[in-house]
């Protein structure tokens, strides 16, 4: 039933009074909680949010699990971490970038710090490392070491990873060359 009011001479506006014989219909608190007042928009709401996750996470980010020491005190073990995928379609990995490194598959790869890059030689002396003669600033070493190790020449697709961790004995440190078809992407966070 409408009801018309008059305010002044020109001005009218309509008024929705519900009839007393006529039941209410309105959603329960838990039903309007759960899926909102618009149960359509809702639909569409999540299914974006469906759309949106699987693209992302299936194409974009790829979580990973660190397990092991070698990026230790940066990362831990059992920390989950994202890698993007897509770092480096415009541009080349660069120098201090922490990738993930493919082995087989895509659940067994390693996550190191780039350190060399396609052309230059890395070498090791009293636990510093040297790019092509020169000393590499990393202050992302923490712990001491004594590595030593001849020098190493990256070819033109190559790139010299290694764990941030250094207080390894350099045998049991898992690094080296990894070639550029086979780095996955680099860490999102």
């Amino acid at each position: 039933m409408f009801v018309y009011s008059q305010l002044s001479g020109n001005l009218r506006f309509n008024t929705l009074v519900p009839n007393a014989n006529e039941p209410t219909t309105q959603p329960h608190w838990f039903q309007t909680m759960l899926i909102g007042r618009r149960p359509r928009a809702t639909l569409v709401r999540i299914l974006a949010l469906v759309v949106v996750c699987f693209v992302t996470f299936e194409f974009v980010l790829l979580p990973i699990r660190i397990d092991g020491i070698s990026m230790q005190p940066t990362y831990h073990t059992g920390q989950i971490d994202l890698i993007n995928r897509l770092a480096y379609i415009r541009h080349e990995p660069q120098r201090g970038d922490i990738v993930s490194v493919r082995l087989a598959g895509t659940s067994v790869m390693f996550m190191k710090r780039i350190i060399g890059l396609p052309g230059e030689t890395v070498e090791f002396h009293h636990g510093h490392a040297y790019i092509n003669g020169q000393l590499l600033n990393e202050p992302y070493v923490k712990f001491a070491c004594q590595w030593e190790h001849a020098p190493i020449v990256c070819d033109a697709t190559q790139f010299y990873v290694v764990g941030d961790n250094r207080s390894m004995a350099f045998d049991l440190h898992t690094h080296g060359r990894a070639e550029r078809e086979r780095i996955v992407g680099k860490l999102f966070l």
